[in-house]
């Protein structure tokens, strides 16, 4: 690029390089404006050597209608081509450019249009040259140009504020104007196509399609503005081209879009023996994560581009004309508008069958299958049906069947959905009587065509009224009613997929106010087209895995029914006729307010019910009374936190709703540690500290109270500046900017709950108790002849004593230090039910099951007797990834906190919990089966019985190197206070054991350290236990380790275990024994048994059946108020 000696002046060609840092030129005349060089710098070339710039300035490259600038052009006549720097070339022109082979392309950074072409001339990349002499190119642009500049057609476009190409043009022809000559029509202007940008027009789709499922078009609808009554807000319509079928899938997150197809695709391709080519979607976040499947899977995606719902025009209208009939639907039948899943599927349903003109008037259902549908088996929609339910019942002399709704048709099934408005609970029956001129929600509401029902959309016009004659009641008892030859055998199942909720809290509603049953295995099933007709079969088909919420229990709690309407004046007018126009009945039950029965899960949603309202006030009456903060004006050195409102319904033991509990929450998240919060500690009493208590409150016959302090938090004092903005809805109008600084704490703060337990525990300390060092959250007062013992969990209390004056007398106490609700006699604490019997006290989690079941959709599923397969071992990597990992979590955290009370499944929770890191379909099913084994000991809890002594003894033992993926031992212990059992674990060891003995010793060092710390917590509670704790084991060689040195050589590598036993029992505060393994209580702790081994320890361990317990109670206690 370089010569000894200066250069021709004549060169106009430019080379393209990317390596250059400035461009370079050799002739001056390529400059303007240029100017002499006197810095330091020279121009270094590749091989090193350098040479000197002599002047620098700026140039123009013409091609055709665009001009591109070149800046700081540096001048050196040593250089024998002129260089074009690629980086600084992009930099000033806002452009882009691309290599080729053979040619290179200029475009426009913002457009991608392309403004320029190049060709590659041995090796190197040439501007193209234009036709016009260099030097008018370059000075033509410049402020001192010449009274009649010759420019090009983009210079003038713009001196003329960006017309049209007609409008330039015209201009240009009919002045005369100056314009550089070039063979495009029209320059390509970058701030034209940014700001008079708009929507191209549509040709005529070409697409066509010969045979089913050669391509698909997909779309999701959603979120409903409300959520159906099983909990899904989107749904998700896969509609195959040549036949227009349309399959829809509801949803309840967007997410599981992915998971749907496959099924789908599984489904559709197996039944039809071909395969899916094309799938059209939008370019949504869901169809992206589709189109990675896709492309796996080896099908065309093809995606509209961006805001461009015409090209899946199909999906599109379908969706309109599903939700069109669906609501038509839902408002003919005055259906609350939350049953719009039912709704919809039904429309689907009924569109395929019917005929379209896109179809030459053929039907979808027809093209798809190769035959006609059956119409007969239709009915109307939301009118009143009687299923036969006999094999429902509990006993022979309950009704055989009640009155439903008719919301459908079963797909899996041949037979009809049939829903219970008052339980939610769909049936699925072939025995069905239908009143298709009752509609029964109608009745509810008034008259049906009177008013639009208040939660149906109101632009839906209501169907003029109908005189009906005595024919019109009559009930449709054909024999069609019976013969669904049109179900399965030619549809697809159209199911949805379960996925997780919010995570499953201690406290959850009632099964009425859960999403009901949905399959929990959504996998759709499908009977294949047969040669003959179906055989009917007797009988009602059993609740189905079907995509509605299907069956619950019966004994769920029923809704009360709405207030009837009052009649309003009723006028009557003769006509000329002599004929009397109907009675007008104005439905008073539309404004009838109905309680919200379900949590809303943002403010918008509670600010539509006076009782979220009122809850809000009431909670915001009680900080500003406490004197929970000060306003003041914001200043940038604070840190500010957010806050919200939550939202919770606490409810009764049966499930009926007790408040409406609105709470003032702080973000705590958004504190910084060391600077407004630093320590930190929340009071949660020790579950084996709770069951302790209860029993010797249960032997010694003491009272149980329960209590509740009322905003407990607000009680605390905080020590550090805390800022936080005004709440939500309640900020002060005369200081909008003002933020709240804290004095007391509140919920969702970090040290909030330390807050409250110091302010707490002073208190207490102040009356005479005493904190237990065993458990911060146990207090005890000891005082001549009374004792007092009180268990924290937050700001949940509960309090027990010798005597019942006194248990009165502190709760007075208290109730004058702090704001609390005295609620009796325990009876519910933390979802576990109390009821104090004869027998003893007895804990059980019924309703808390109930919830888990319903959420899970596993209601309805089939009881087993064991929580675990006898033959069945599980492996880290059986099975293949399930569809949600995030419902298995939160099933297994369910089922901890349910252990409180169920011993029985807690090595079953224990080893399902070791796979929560990698679930699999396999370990999915293990957890169904535990709670289907939940399903059929639904009333089975823990008795804490009256025994005397209180002695303490434990039943230790291990499953030698039972995982089969590492070989670690489980080990196992239950400890039991009198008869009770109050402490029991079964946990994987941490290491291989070498031998049997090795593992058994380490369940008893497990067992003794358990031991151990119920004794200190005993001697805290003055309790002196009468006799040595004993350890039974059923490992003679474990036994022998524990009292005779003799075997230390084999325990070497388990030496702290060893002297830990071996101290205890050579001070003779424990005593080690051998028991029979069949005697071994421990052993359905470390491995799954068979039915009748597991059920005898079951009852053994204190898991008993509660309905003869409390009926044994019932019957006392009625027959001592007979007495």
């Amino acid at each position: 690029m370089t010569s000894d000696q200066p250069v021709s002046r004549n060169n106009t060609n430019w080379i393209l390089d990317s390596g250059a840092s400035h461009h370079m030129t050799s002739d001056l005349q390529n400059l303007s404006l240029h100017s002499e060089y006197g810095g330091p710098e020279d121009i270094m070339l590749g091989d090193g050597k350098t040479i000197p710039i002599t002047h620098t300035g700026s140039s123009f490259l013409n091609n055709s209608d665009n001009l591109f600038r070149l800046q700081h052009v540096l001048c050196s006549p040593n250089i024998s081509h002129n260089l074009i720097s690629v980086s600084q070339f992009c930099s000033h022109n806002k452009t882009s450019v691309e290599f080729f082979p053979d040619y290179f392309l200029v475009k426009d950074l913002t457009t991608g249009a392309s403004l320029a072409r190049g060709q590659n001339k041995s090796n190197l990349y040439v501007w193209p040259q234009s036709s016009q002499p260099r030097q008018q190119v370059s000075r033509a642009h410049l402020n001192s140009a010449s009274v009649n500049p010759v420019a090009s057609q983009l210079a003038w476009h713009c001196r003329l504020g960006h017309p049209s190409a007609q409008v330039l043009q015209k201009i240009i022809q009919q002045q005369s104007l100056p314009v550089v000559k070039s063979g495009s029509s029209f320059p390509s202007c970058s701030a034209c196509l940014c700001n008079k940008s708009h929507r191209l027009p549509f040709g005529k789709s070409t697409l066509t399609s010969n045979k089913p499922l050669e391509i698909l078009f997909t779309d999701v609808w959603g979120p409903a503005h409300i959520n159906s009554f099983d909990n899904f807000c989107y749904y998700v319509i896969f509609v195959d081209y040549f036949s227009k079928y349309t399959w829809l899938y509801p949803l309840k997150q967007k997410s599981e879009v992915p998971h749907v197809f496959r099924q789908f695709r599984a489904l559709v391709e197996n039944f039809f023996a071909t395969n899916i080519k094309t799938v059209y979607s939008d370019g949504s976040g869901e169809a992206q994560s589709l189109g990675i499947d896709l492309k796996n899977m080896g099908i065309q995606h093809l995606k509209s581009p961006p805001h461009t719902p015409e090209h899946v025009g199909t999906a599109e209208r379908k969706h309109r004309h599903v939700v069109e009939t669906a609501l038509t639907l839902l408002h003919h039948a005055s259906m609350p508008i939350k049953y719009w899943s039912l709704a919809f599927r039904t429309a689907v349903y009924l569109i395929n069958r019917m005929p379209t003109p896109v179809l030459n008037n053929q039907n979808p259902y027809h093209l798809l299958f190769g035959k006609e549908p059956n119409y007969r088996k239709l009915r109307v929609f939301g009118c009143l049906c009687y299923p036969w339910l006999r094999p429902y019942e509990s006993h022979k002399l309950q009704p055989r069947s009640k009155p439903c709704v008719f919301v459908g048709y079963s797909i899996d099934h041949n037979a009809f959905l049939c829903l219970d408005r008052h339980s939610n609970r769909v049936y699925v029956s072939r025995h069905v009587v239908f009143v298709e001129t009752e509609f029964p929600f109608a009745k509810e509401l008034g008259h049906r065509s009177s008013h639009t029902p208040p939660d149906i959309v109101p632009w839906l016009p209501s169907p003029p009224p109908t005189v009906r004659s005595a024919q019109d009641c009559s009930l449709h008892t054909d024999p069609t009613s019976t013969s669904l030859d049109d179900s399965l055998p030619h549809d697809i199942i159209h199911v949805p997929v379960s996925s997780p909720a919010t995570s499953i809290s201690p406290h959850l509603p009632p099964v009425h106010q859960l999403p009901l049953n949905t399959c929990s295995q959504p996998v759709p099933s499908l009977t294949l087209p047969s040669q003959s007709h179906p055989t009917d079969t007797p009988g009602v088909t059993q609740p189905a895995q079907f995509s509605s919420p299907l069956s619950t229990d019966t004994s769920v709690q029923h809704l009360p029914e709405p207030i009837p309407p009052s009649p309003a004046r009723i006028i009557q007018t003769r006509s000329k006729s002599h004929v009397f126009k109907p009675k007008v009945i104005f439905d008073l039950t539309a404004t009838t307010h109905t309680p919200p029965q379900t949590e809303p899960s943002s403010l918008t949603q509670a600010r539509k019910h006076l009782e979220w309202r009122q809850a809000m006030s009431s909670e915001y009456d009680a900080l500003a009374k406490n004197g929970t903060w000060d306003l003041i004006p914001s200043h940038p050195s604070q840190n500010v936190v957010g806050c919200k409102w939550i939202f919770r319904i606490k409810r009764h033991p049966d499930g009926s709703v007790a408040r409406y509990k609105a709470r003032l929450v702080a973000k705590g998240f958004h504190q910084r540690p060391g600077v407004d919060f630093h320590d930190t500690f929340s009071p949660v009493v020790k579950p084996v500290t709770v069951r302790l208590i209860l029993t010797i409150a249960v032997t010694n016959g003491w009272p149980l109270r329960q209590l509740d302090v009322n905003n407990a938090f607000l009680q605390g004092t905080l020590t550090d500046d805390v800022y936080m903005i005004q709440p939500p809805d309640f900020i002060d109008s005369t200081k909008p900017q003002h933020v709240c600084k804290l004095k007391k704490a509140i919920y969702g703060l970090r040290q909030a709950p330390r807050a409250w337990y110091t302010e707490l525990r002073n208190f207490l300390l102040a009356v005479g108790f005493l904190n237990s060092t065993c458990d911060a959250s146990l207090f005890i007062r000891q005082r001549p002849g009374t004792t007092l013992y009180l268990l924290v969990y937050v700001d949940d209390i509960i309090v027990t004593g010798s005597s019942d004056s006194q248990v009165r007398d502190f709760i007075a106490t208290l109730a004058l230090r702090f704001s609390l609700k005295d609620l009796g006699l325990l009876s519910f604490f933390l979802g576990v039910e109390a009821h104090r019997t004869s027998h003893g006290l007895y804990l059980s989690q019924q309703q808390y099951i109930r919830d888990l079941l319903v959420k899970a959709n596993m209601f309805d599923a089939k009881p087993v007797s064991t929580p675990l397969s006898l033959t069945e071992s599980l492996k880290l990597n059986d099975g293949s990834a399930p569809t949600d990992a995030t419902q298995y979590r939160q099933v297994l955290g369910s089922l901890q906190y349910l252990s409180l009370t169920r011993l029985d499944i807690s090595f079953a929770v224990n080893k399902l919990s070791q796979f929560m890191h990698k679930p699999t379909t396999t370990h999915w099913n293990a957890v169904k089966r535990v709670l289907r084994y939940l399903r059929g000991s639904l009333a089975h809890g823990l008795l804490l019985s009256r025994s005397s002594p209180l002695n303490l003894h434990a039943f230790a033992d291990a499953d030698w190197a039972g995982d089969p993926d590492d070989r670690r031992s489980t080990t196992a212990y239950i400890v039991f206070l009198g008869s009770t059992p109050i402490s029991w674990s079964s946990k994987k060891q941490h290491t291989v054991a070498r031998s049997s003995t090795e593992a058994e010793f380490r369940a008893i060092a497990s067992a003794t350290a358990e031991l151990n710390w119920l004794g200190h917590l005993l001697q805290e509670l003055q309790l002196k236990v009468p006799a040595t704790p004993v350890i039974y084991c059923d490992n003679v060689g474990a036994t022998y380790v524990c009292a005779n040195p003799i075997f230390h050589s084999r325990m070497k590598h388990v030496a702290i275990d060893f002297f830990f036993v071996r101290d205890q029992v050579a001070r003779h505060q424990l005593r080690v024994a051998h028991v029979n393994t069949k005697d071994q209580l421990a052993d359905s702790l470390t491995k799954a048994l068979s039915r009748k081994h597991f059920q005898d320890h079951r009852s053994k361990i204190g898991v008993l059946d509660g309905s003869s317990i409390l009926r044994g109670h019932i019957r006392g206690r009625d027959s001592q108020g007979n007495n």
